[in-house]
Parts: C-alpha cells; sequence; structure tokens
C-alpha cells in the first residue's frame, strides 16, 4: 500500500488504497491549529509566522479568514459553535462570536501574565483546557520576544464562573491535547525545551476525574521520527499523532499501529469533513487532506 506503513495489520482497515494523500494548498510559512467548521464545510487554519488565520473550503478553495491575528496558534470549537484560539503574541485565549467580535477570555494566572498559550480542547461540560509553553514569547517568529512569568504548565479554564487552574505542572513544553472519546483520558504532549539539545519528548497520558483533576500521567508513547506535536483520537479511541514523516495511529495501549507519509514534517492535525472521515494535516508549509476509514471522536 503507497503512502501507507502497517505496522499492525488492523491498520489495513483505517486506511483506504484508492484515497490519495492530497496537497490542498501551499505557501506559507509554518501551519498549525487546524480546526473544522461542519456548519459551514470549511477549515480553518495558522499560518502562524505570517500572523494570519487561513480559510479552506471545497467549493470556494483557499482564503485568509483573519490577518493580524496576535500570532494564534491552536484552535478550537466550543458547545456554543464558537472558536477557541491560542494567542501568542497577546499571551491569552480569546473567542470569536458568532458575529465575529473577539472576546478575550483568560490571559492571566495568580495575577501573572500566561506565557503563549500553544493548544486547546473544548470539553463536553464546556470546560476549556489548554497548554501554556514558553515557545511563542522566546522568539520574534511566531509572537515576539517577551519574559516569561509563569512555569510551563497545562490549564482548565471554567467560562461558567471565570475559574482557571493548573492542571499538570510538571512538564517542560507541555503541547497537544486531546481526550479521549469517554473523555476519562486526557493525553499531552511533551515537546521538552524549544533549544536544548535532547529535548524531552512523548506523549502522556492522566485520568481524568469527574472534578477535572488529573491523575496518573505515564508515558503513553514516543514518536519518531521528529516527535508528536498536534494529536486527536478518534471513534474507537486510537491516538494520531504527527511525526517527522507523517501521521502515526497508535492504539489505546500506547503500540503504533501505522503510518501516513507525508512528504513533509506535520505539526497538526483535524479530523473534518463528510462523516468526519476526513483527516487533515498541517505539514510545515502545506496544508494537505486524506480520507481514512475511520471517523474522529465524536463529541458528547
Amino acid at each position: 500500500m503507497d503512502g501507507f506503513e502497517l505496522t499492525q495489520p488492523r491498520f489495513k482497515g483505517y486506511v483506504l488504497p484508492n484515497a490519495p494523500l492530497q496537497k490542498l494548498a501551499e505557501g506559507f510559512r509554518w501551519t498549525e491549529g487546524p480546526v473544522w467548521f461542519g456548519d459551514r464545510d470549511e477549515l480553518l487554519f495558522s499560518d502562524l509566522p505570517n500572523n494570519r488565520v487561513m480559510r479552506w473550503s471545497d467549493s470556494a478553495g483557499l482564503s485568509v479568514y483573519r490577518e493580524a491575528g496576535d500570532f494564534e496558534n491552536g484552535h478550537a470549537r466550543d458547545r456554543q459553535g464558537r472558536m477557541l484560539s491560542c494567542s501568542h503574541r497577546g499571551r491569552r485565549i480569546h473567542r470569536t462570536e458568532l458575529d465575529g467580535r473577539i472576546t478575550g477570555l483568560v490571559e492571566r494566572y495568580q495575577g501573572r501574565r500566561l506565557n503563549s498559550p500553544n493548544d486547546i480542547v473544548c470539553k463536553s461540560d464546556g470546560t476549556i483546557w489548554f497548554s501554556d509553553p514558553p515557545y511563542g514569547i522566546q522568539t520574534d517568529y511566531e509572537g515576539g520576544k517577551q519574559e516569561s512569568e509563569l512555569p510551563a504548565a497545562v490549564y482548565r479554564f471554567d467560562p461558567r464562573d471565570g475559574s482557571l487552574r493548573v492542571v499538570a505542572d510538571d512538564f517542560q513544553g507541555p503541547n497537544g491535547l486531546c481526550f479521549s472519546p469517554d473523555e476519562r483520558r486526557l493525553y499531552i504532549v511533551e515537546t521538552g525545551l524549544q533549544f536544548a539539545t535532547e529535548p524531552l519528548q512523548h506523549v502522556r497520558v492522566f485520568d481524568v476525574a469527574d472534578d477535572g483533576s488529573l491523575s496518573g500521567g505515564a508515558v503513553f508513547c514516543t514518536i519518531a521520527p521528529g516527535n508528536a506535536d498536534g494529536i486527536r483520537c478518534d471513534e474507537h479511541g486510537n491516538v494520531w499523532s504527527s511525526a517527522g514523516d507523517g501521521v502515526h495511529c497508535i492504539d489505546p495501549g500506547g503500540e503504533l499501529v501505522g503510518k501516513i507519509l507525508v512528504p513533509a514534517t506535520v505539526a497538526n492535525l483535524t479530523f473534518g469533513g463528510r462523516n468526519n472521515s476526513r483527516l487533515f494535516l498541517c505539514a510545515s508549509q502545506a496544508l494537505y487532506a486524506i480520507y481514512v476509514n475511520v471517523r474522529g471522536a465524536p463529541l458528547l
């Protein structure tokens, strides 16, 4: 099967040999943060160093959704269909309202500014979970050099009462996040210190309690070549991770099932399209997509 690498036989049932990898658009500096809007049949994603959010659809192709977006990285949708975004330069989480207005949600913890929120997910109870490494304030390329005021951490924000709390603080560089389909597990990517010679890089898994607290945190898997960045779960609980050679599919036990090979480093990915079974890939300077024979984890 050209374009795929089968580590376990069952991966053959997840991919479609007659559905090739497609390059949808190119010419970006570094693509990040894909989020699917099924009601509009379009994908939004960040061209991060160019400080803009792009829009792509089968019917209209590529266009600019937002210029000068304060260097937005990760995006998600809340339960009302609004876009949640991680701003590097603004050092905050903000929300795009249905009428296009932007509302700031959180930018400080215990009086100190966040670093540069990176990735974000919204749980079925409406709580917003995000990672906050210092990557965006360590260079001028993806946000602008600023002083860090807080250690790297993962946060849980409840927009119902405005509460913000740290749920994990033993990371050097927390990055991608995703919940298992039943939301009883939270996977968090560790990408380590940005300029380290041998950064700590792996995916960890935590148990999620009813009150939103986390326990566990064992290493779930390590991605090679390259490392994990963005991750997503499918309907069966498999974790699909970005990698240096494409996309890796890891089963709930942490075993590699197979790979989709991509001719560029994949930074982030999301399920979308018809039946939530098209995998969109932010891969270096381009946007790719491929239909697979599995659906992304449904919203509860």
